[in-house]
């Protein structure tokens, strides 16, 4: 089996593995598609398995990420994903490859990627990355970390930007998103409707610019959900684990 790369050319024909196969979410997987398209003019690359399977790589130079990170001179991993049956057969190495060889053909100083402190879902293994040669190099609250494989020991250690606020300034649900993940953009109506019912004020900010998703309150720009001002949680979440979190945080006040 081999890889397939994802151009401007082919996009619409070909699928790009987020929400695989899910007629829900439909619309923000042609919105990721959108996203995806506009940024390759930026140096976006995208590969994938030739297969109908969610095993992928997606990155671009870090100037251009839509994370609050400063790393000149690196490329920054989007996301890289093997699921399923798929996993524990090389696949994730092989595509870090094709990154590492893509960014060393472009004098790049190495590869810098967001991570856990221990595994979360929709963040990297942290314990992958640091077998194939990643070092941390820098933290913020209150569980990412920024990982780098580098091969020029002069080069600038890249580390997260000290943002201006790292809180919402609004009252009741407040979620920084951009168009990224398919997941993001297809379960906000859903959350909608949860807070409404629950009489929580509920506020969905997308992040339309890189330079808003750089200053953002929110580390993981694809998700990031605040109550009252205060950070809680990367993960996309169903309804029903919503309610749960929700209930549990009005409790809390």
């Amino acid at each position: 089996m081999g890889y397939l790369q994802i151009t401007k050319n082919n996009i619409e024909n070909e699928h790009i593995c987020c929400a695989l196969g899910a007629k829900q979410y439909e619309k923000a997987v042609h919105e990721k598609k959108k996203w995806l398209t506009e940024r390759m003019d930026e140096g976006l690359v995208f590969y994938r398995l030739n297969e109908r399977a969610k095993v992928f790589i997606e990155y671009l130079p870090a100037v251009m990420a839509w994370v609050p990170i400063q790393a000149p001179n690196y490329m920054y991993i989007n996301c890289l994903w093997v699921s399923g049956r798929y996993k524990n057969s090389g696949y994730a190495k092989q595509l870090l490859e094709y990154c590492k060889k893509d960014a060393i053909s472009r004098g790049m100083d190495g590869i810098v990627h967001i991570v856990g402190k221990k595994k979360y879902p929709y963040l990297s293994d942290k314990r992958f990355f640091e077998h194939v040669g990643f070092e941390l190099v820098d933290q913020a609250e209150p569980y990412f970390e920024l990982v780098v494989l580098s091969w020029n020991q002069r080069a600038v250690v890249p580390s997260f930007k000290k943002q201006a606020r790292t809180s919402s300034m609004e009252e009741g649900i407040s979620i920084y998103y951009t168009a990224q993940c398919p997941f993001a953009v297809g379960i906000l109506e859903e959350l909608r409707k949860v807070a409404e019912n629950k009489g929580v004020p509920f506020n969905a900010r997308r992040l339309t610019t890189r330079d808003e998703a750089q200053n953002s309150p929110a580390i993981w720009t694809t998700f990031g959900l605040f109550f009252n001002g205060a950070f809680i949680t990367h993960e996309m979440m169903s309804s029903n684990q919503f309610d749960k979190l929700l209930t549990k945080l009005i409790a809390e006040v």
